[in-house]
């Protein structure tokens, strides 16, 4: 597990482009937290990371289910799943299989599906009780993907250590 905090919204977007930076094709990304701590703008950074163009509108897919941004080398899939009430509704969207195809899947709201999603990154971002811009963010990992990479996020997030 890696601890890191964020003392405002650019940090986190920060620390987001640098996860980016270590990732590969088939990865799947699962974020929670509560309304309003930071997911949608991990996803900003994350894509900005990704080499999404700055001029791309970055926004929950709420409503859309998922969004998707190709940046030339990859593509991210950027899901939200807290409409869905359903197990079933979550396997309809096929992001498991989004990602086999060889692209890249962030999930807000993922932590309702991870039974479903095999190997995943999850990043947890919790809002600091003292301080509202601060966020406490805890990267885990399910499964064995990023086994040969750990060490390298570790560094790559030093940066935010708690």
């Amino acid at each position: 597990m890696i601890d890191a905090r964020t003392t405002h919204v650019e940090q986190t977007e920060e620390l987001a482009a640098a996860l980016a930076a270590l990732v590969r094709p088939r990865d799947i990304i699962v974020l929670s937290g509560e309304m309003g701590a930071g997911k949608t703008a991990f996803v900003r950074g994350f894509a900005t990371g990704m080499g999404v163009s700055s001029d791309e509108t970055v926004s929950s897919p709420t409503f859309t289910l998922v969004h998707t941004y190709d940046t030339g080398k990859l593509v991210i899939h950027h899901a939200d799943l807290y409409r869905l009430g359903r197990l079933s509704d979550v396997e309809d969207l096929g992001l498991r299989e989004l990602a086999d195809l060889g692209d890249v899947v962030v999930i807000e709201w993922g932590n309702v599906a991870e039974e479903v999603l095999g190997d995943h990154l999850v990043v947890s971002l919790e809002v600091d009780d003292d301080e509202e811009d601060t966020r406490h963010v805890v990267v885990s990992v399910v499964g064995h993907t990023w086994d040969s990479r750990w060490e390298q996020l570790k560094r790559a997030l030093a940066k935010w250590g708690n």
